[in-house]
């Protein structure tokens, strides 16, 4: 099943200097949540590719024919196009973004840096997911949505109304494979950790500092939840990864 894209959700190119940014959204949202940011690296002379996600962008309908392959395997696509195109890439993400972000560096050893925002990296705790497999198993379809976890007044994600329980199971498989070889990371890596974050627990974070192999340094947002790329502190996830990307990786 296929829908039309919603307006606003279509995904983002922009041809710039040799250098490539891969840029991923997060579960149930689509690009309209990291475009800001996508817009900012090209701004700054940068190729950049910001796919929307098979199902996502949509509706939740059209979400739940799709799982992790569909996801991972679309990240994946998109940065071996991205090379084509350029001599050096980073991979950049927020929250389930993050998880793919991580992904695309485990299998591909060029990638030249990474930018984690808000990510989500391992399952979550085990009674967590004995709810969601009870749930599943009492044909439940849809929860209430994780979405818009946004601090700033007036701003809100166009994420989608409701979670679908089919892809989140997918989610935390994929993310569980992922998190065993977090070690095969070896591109240097920043992180971006709302204090405040209502949707993905800062443990990520602290297991993604102590598991990549590559050096990773840990900036602290102070005044955004989790949707950080549109919250109070977006100029400065904006600064903080162009500045990172230009040292990591250069023009």
């Amino acid at each position: 099943m296929t829908t039309a894209i919603l307006p606003g959700c279509e995904p983002f190119e922009a041809v710039g200097g040799p250098v490539g940014v891969l840029v991923l959204h997060g579960f149930t949202g689509n690009p309209t949540s990291v475009r800001p940011l996508a817009e900012s690296l090209a701004a700054d002379g940068f190729t950049v590719s910001l796919p929307r996600l098979p199902g996502h962008g949509t509706s939740v309908e059209d979400m739940m024919t799709t799982t992790w392959a569909d996801w991972s395997g679309a990240a994946l696509t998109a940065y071996d196009e991205l090379a084509q195109r350029t001599t050096r890439r980073a991979v950049v993400g927020l929250s389930m973004g993050g998880g793919l972000s991580a992904y695309v560096a485990q299998r591909r050893a060029d990638v030249a840096a990474c930018v984690f925002i808000n990510p989500l990296v391992k399952p979550p705790a085990p009674e967590l997911l004995d709810g969601l497999a009870q749930l599943l198993d009492a044909g439940v379809g849809t929860i209430d949505a994780i979405g818009s976890d946004v601090k700033r007044a007036g701003v809100a994600e166009l994420a989608y109304a409701a979670t679908p329980l089919t892809c989140a199971k997918s989610l935390f498989d994929g993310v569980a494979a992922l998190y065993q070889s977090l070690d095969l990371i070896t591109a240097p890596s920043l992180l971006l950790s709302s204090r405040e974050d209502h949707v993905v627990t800062s443990d990520n974070g602290d297991d993604l500092m102590a598991r990549v192999s590559g050096p990773i340094e840990r900036v602290w947002l102070d005044d955004s939840y989790h949707v950080a790329t549109i919250d109070n502190d977006r100029a400065l996830v904006e600064s903080l990864t162009r500045d990172f990307i230009h040292r990591a990786v250069g023009r």
